[in-house]
């Protein structure tokens, strides 16, 4: 492993840990050369994840857009970011776990909802009218009246 510091390719592993569920492991290193310690994460390669839109066209996977969709539907809600991640990390496990690589973006829109509504009524609706893309206040009104058996006085 190449040093970020010096550049140098000469270094030795001082401790090896793998992740919560082995997907990852993680090095810490140092430089025989400059003798910095730095961390390497390794991680198996798979064929990637790929996105089917809706009108067709397809793309890699992209964590960060889903991550980016969650956070714009907690902001000022009681749901903390280390959440978001948790959720993005089940939903793309779940992915990876499937053997097609590639999935409609209506299901990876599904799960994200699936997920907020189990986690916060408000993100789960505000993630849903961007997402459903209502036409008229009637969608929304439906929306919320499917929600209200699921909603609490503090989910409000």
């Amino acid at each position: 492993m190449r040093c970020p510091y010096c550049k140098q390719d000469d270094d030795r592993v001082t401790d090896t840990r793998s992740s919560e569920d082995g997907a990852v492991i993680r090095r810490r290193r140092e430089c025989l050369k400059c003798n910095h310690r730095y961390t390497t994460h390794e991680r198996s390669e798979e064929s990637p994840l790929r996105v089917l839109k809706k009108n067709g066209t397809r793309q890699p996977f992209d964590r960060e857009k889903i991550l980016a969709g969650i956070h714009r539907a907690i902001e000022k809600r009681p749901v903390s970011g280390e959440e978001a991640e948790r959720m993005v990390d089940d939903i793309e496990r779940a992915l990876l776990d499937r053997p097609e690589r590639e999935t409609p973006s209506a299901e990876i829109g599904d799960r994200v909802l699936h997920k907020l509504k189990e986690v916060d009524a408000v993100a789960f609706v505000r993630f849903a009218s961007v997402y459903r893309q209502f036409q008229d206040v009637d969608e929304f009104v439906r929306l919320v009246g499917d929600m209200r058996p699921f909603m609490t006085k503090d989910a409000l």
